[in-house]
């Protein structure tokens, strides 16, 4: 390869150079160059190593399709491995390195693997390393011992361990219309859609805006392609309902036209500036979607396919004319289609020789025989490359080629040259249209999948139609954004475009059978081989060749590999493409940086959910609390106080006077439909079909096996509206249940669930004096017991804003929970706090909370843990004998009606020692050899009420031990002492203060 510098190249700015390294070694560059140009401009044809075989392997596409060239770029002591160098922009300073070599990229002695190639078929660690019968390495022992080795050779680039400093965003983005792609149809589809008056977002994956016109060496509205798409990019990012996103891959298409995006912010630069993150991820939910994401051009399948200096005919077009980079002196070109013949034009036209242009079809268009005379290269139609030579390619061998029958003849013929321009046909970037929800149609003319039609309402053009005229794809994108606005398609002029009309249906060639390896999918050295031994061994479907093979599986998700391989596969299985099918595309489309997607949670482990009264708890002193994924207050600490003595005084309050406690992280999941209050009387082990509407219930969930799963509040709101309440840790848990039984085992009932746990915010008023607070400031109803009765509901308002109010408790004191929307949350607990100041009223955080449902004896997780029935937490009063429900089934089997099952009680420490959850309960204390549990405490705190330490437990027959004395032993605290067990209901037992 004799790559060099030339005078094209207007992406470039030659007045600056940039100094950077590629494995230690300094080289030059200029703003506006990828790695991979830059790099070509300095002469360098080895990009990296093969993954399995550590074949040299050179650059071959020029943009996100790159399986080859990956790199590992260091920042300090940060390693960010599998990077495109295509991709790549370089920066002062950079300092890269190749990968998956040792000792170095020249001299890699893992190239070793390819002198026992058969031995790295398809598949071969699952048939290889087969231990013997006998011996110390018999049966899975010498999988066992391999696994090591394998392991440390597996993979491509070494991710770092060093944390990432960078700082990341996340952002949110609305708009009338979204169009992804900037190429000659995208940028038409924007400006159609702006004129419109419609808010539109664009995004481009290139750091360039205008796709192809970049390149193409046209024009458009009478100006050069590229200075075109420039003046439209300027006049759109004029306007005010227009953002421009470069350098930002829409990577996925979710539900109600969800676009998740990444935008590489700073990438390109030496240092970020003040307040710049690196990545910033966008979700942009959007009216309408224009795809106009081009098309790909697939690579041809013949031995020696992969050596340095075989490039996608494109890729080298684009290096020439954009980037001002030759990729070669003497250049062949390979191809089943007319489009290479463009290529070759352009090539000659940057300075390149062309030698020859070998073209599997025995004629050609008028069209390509002139473009090929403008060359001057020789024309080998019928003919295929069958070979190449040279460390970096210096020669290719061409030998006659029948593309009807696939039969080679003559002899071989060796043609010098260091650039093998290569054209299988194109596959449209149908990706996302793709994730959006259906299958892809195969076009017999195209020999490629086009994009299914749309589940959702987007539109498209160009390339991602098969449409690869740029006039046609100016057209497409004018009526694709028209449609997007809502507006009527219409007749208007459109800029003339000067372009040669060329033919894009290719022969349908993918593969030249010769002697040698012959490579489908590069970066994971899948061979035709390997596909047709897939076959032999009965891996048939796609998704099992795929994961057979790893076809496709690599960084580049197969974009230049996925066709041809299907198309080998349909050919062994003596079936039409079609027929064969193809892989679903996932998400994501191009890789994603983890750091993108945590964002602003830098270092968590797990996404932080926060109370619309957040705020409000952190400027009032609340110490926080992680419970589940939420923060929740755990005291509002005065100065000076223990945690003990605020809870203390907090759960004082509650029962002295009054107390308000943020609810909004309980599960809340709107059930409604005809048939919801069945689905109900299914799902919980008590009634709700009777239950009346404005009241609530209390009930109580089993799971299949017949063991407490969950337990909270229903609300009926209408005839066939209902509000589920859950416990926090246990909201997602519940909604996957409910979930599962209506799409697997009750398809036929009428019913909705849907999550609404966000949609409210959630206030409890605990205590004598809750009604009079709520009598101070609710308007629109009466909360007067024959009004609000126990479990009844009411609506009204608070400061103006719309409430939901039940009565009911947790605490065992009067009580109430006020819902309103989430938005409005801080407003309304500002408006509680203020009518509840006469009536000594204050905010209690969870230890307190705690404190109250201990003394009254409720259960909750600690309690319901997966081990425990509805019988031993005395719920069995619960369990209806009038229905069959989730459980009923499997909860009186012997085991769980046992006798000495752990029981709830209840434990007061009789030495005034507070007690921990956690401790065994025995009947025999023995502090230097423990043993003898006969049950755990669950929960314990010191009593303000009871003025003691108590505790609730599980323990074994722990009814029948209501009254009598045991011990905690807890030899991890050297907490040992006696307790008395008594009932789990400390406070209240009757209930009267519940209906105060």
């Amino acid at each position: 390869m004799s790559a060099r510098r030339i005078d094209a190249g207007r992406r470039i700015d030659r007045s600056r150079t940039i100094r950077f390294t590629f494995d230690g070694h300094p080289y030059t560059g200029h703003p506006g160059d990828t790695l991979a140009s830059a790099l070509l401009a300095n002469r360098v044809s080895l990009f990296g190593r093969s993954f399995k075989y550590h074949r040299p392997r050179g650059v071959i596409a020029a943009g996100v399709d790159e399986p080859n060239a990956l790199v590992t770029v260091l920042r300090d002591d940060v390693r960010e491995p599998n990077i495109p160098a295509t991709m790549l922009e370089i920066h002062d300073g950079l300092t890269v390195v190749s990968q998956n070599r040792f000792p170095s990229l020249g001299l890699d002695i893992g190239a070793v693997n390819q002198v026992a190639g058969n031995l790295f078929s398809a598949g071969f660690y699952y048939k290889t390393f087969m231990g013997p019968a006998i011996g110390p390495l018999r049966g899975t022992r010498f999988w066992m011992f391999c696994e090591y080795f394998i392991r440390r050779a597996a993979g491509l680039g070494r991710a770092g361990l060093a944390k990432d400093p960078s700082r990341y965003e996340r952002m949110n983005a609305f708009c009338d219309v979204l169009v992804v792609g900037s190429g000659p149809a995208g940028l038409m589809a924007a400006k159609a859609a702006a004129d419109q008056g419609r808010q539109v977002v664009l995004t481009e994956l290139d750091a360039r805006f205008g796709g192809s016109a970049n390149w193409s060496g046209e024009t458009i509205g009478g100006a050069g392609a590229a200075d075109w798409a420039e003046a439209t990019v300027r006049d759109l990012a004029g306007r005010g309902n227009v953002r421009l996103l470069p350098r930002t891959t829409a990577w996925g298409y979710y539900d109600d036209n969800t676009i998740a995006a990444l935008e590489r912010v700073t990438d390109h630069k030496a240092a970020p500036a003040e307040g710049e993150p690196r990545h910033r991820h966008w979700t942009i939910r959007a009216g309408a979607v224009v795809l106009a994401t081009g098309a790909f051009e697939r690579p041809l399948v013949f031995p020696g396919n992969d050596r340095p200096g075989v490039m996608l005919a494109d890729s080298a077009v684009r290096y020439a004319v954009e980037f001002g980079v030759l990729p070669g002196a003497r250049i062949a070109i390979l191809t089943n289609n007319d489009s290479a013949y463009r290529a070759a034009a352009a090539l000659a036209r940057a300075g390149a020789t062309i030698v020859a242009i070998a073209d599997v079809r025995a004629d050609i268009s008028a069209a390509a025989h002139e473009l090929a005379a403008e060359t001057g290269a020789e024309i080998l139609t019928g003919h295929a490359v069958v070979a190449t030579e040279g460390k970096a390619l210096a020669a290719i061998k061409v030998q006659k080629f029948d593309a009807a029958t696939r039969a080679l003849s003559g002899d071989p013929r060796s043609i010098a040259a260091d650039l093998l321009a290569v054209s299988g046909g194109w596959s449209p970037a149908i990706h996302l249209a793709s994730q959006a929800g259906a299958r892809p149609a195969w076009h017999d003319g195209l020999q490629a999948f086009l994009p299914p039609k749309p589940t959702q309402r987007w539109f498209g053009a160009g390339g991602f139609n098969g449409s690869f005229s740029t006039s046609r794809a100016i057209e497409e994108g004018r009526d694709a954004g028209l449609a997007a606005s809502g507006a009527t398609i219409g007749n208007g002029r459109l800029p003339d475009v000067g372009e040669t009309e060329i033919d894009h249906h290719p022969a349908p060639v993918f593969e030249i059978r010769a002697k040698g390896k012959a490579f489908v999918d590069l970066q994971h050295d899948v061979t035709a081989e390997d596909v047709r031994l897939a076959h032999r061994e009965g891996f048939v479907s796609v998704e099992h060749l795929k994961r057979y093979t790893t076809l496709g599986m690599a960084t580049d998700q197969g974009k230049t590999s996925n066709v041809p391989g299907l198309a080998i596969m349909a050919e062994a299985l003596g079936k039409p493409v079609p027929e064969v099918g193809t892989t679903r595309f996932r998400p994501p489309f191009a890789p994603v940086s983890i750091g993108a997607l945590a964002a602003e949670r830098y270092g968590d482990l797990k996404p932080e959910r926060l109370t619309p009264m957040h705020d409000w708890h952190v400027e009032n002193g609340a110490t926080l609390y992680p419970a589940g994924l939420w923060f929740r207050p755990q005291i509002y600490g005065l100065p000076g106080e223990t945690v003990e003595q605020a809870y203390v005084r907090e759960a004082k309050a509650v029962r002295d006077h009054v107390g308000m406690v943020d609810v909004s992280t309980l599960g809340k999941i709107a059930v409604r439909g005809p048939d919801a209050a069945t689905f109900l009387d299914r799902v919980y082990t008590n009634l709700f079909s009777t239950l009346a509407v404005g009241k609530a219930r209390y009930g109580l969930m089993l799971r299949e096996d017949g063991f407490a799963f969950d337990d909270g509040t229903t609300w009926r709101l209408g005839q066939n509206d209902f509000l589920m309440t859950t416990t926090t840790a246990n909201a997602g848990k519940v909604m996957q249940h409910l979930e599962y039984f209506l799409d697997v085992i009750w398809p036929e009932l009428r019913v909705s669930v849907t999550s609404v746990t966000d949609e409210w915010a959630g206030t409890a008023i605990a205590g004598p004096n809750a009604r009079k607070v709520l009598e101070a400031c609710v308007t629109g109803t009466a909360v007067d017991n024959a009004t609000l009765p126990f479990m009844g509901i009411v609506h009204g308002e608070i400061a103006g804003v719309p409430v939901m109010i039940c009565r009911l408790s947790f605490s065992g004191e009067l009580a109430y929970e006020v819902y309103c929307g989430a938005g409005f949350g801080t407003h309304v607990w500002e408006a509680l706090l203020e009518a509840g100041a006469p009536f000594g009223i204050l905010p209690y955080g969870l230890e307190a909370l705690g404190t109250l449902r201990i003394e009254k004896g409720h259960v909750t997780g600690a309690e319901i843990d997966g081990r425990t029935t509805a019988r031993d937490l005395h719920l069995d009063w619960m369990l209806s004998k009038k229905k069959p429900f989730i459980g009923s089934a499997m909860m009186d089997r012997e085991g769980l009606v046992a006798a000495d099952r752990l029981q709830l009680v209840g434990l007061v420490a009789l030495d005034d020692r507070a007690l921990n959850g956690g401790a065994h309960v025995v009947e025999e204390l023995d502090r230097a050899r423990p043993h003898g549990s006969i049950g755990h405490i669950t929960a314990a705190c010191y009593s303000p009420a009871l003025g003691k330490h108590i505790a609730l437990a599980l323990v074994a027959r722990g009814k029948a031990r209501h009254g009598t004395r045991a011990f905690v032993s807890d030899p991890l605290r050297d907490r040992f002492g006696p307790v008395e067990i008594v009932s789990h209901h400390f406070f209240d037992p009757e209930g009267s203060r519940v209906h105060g």
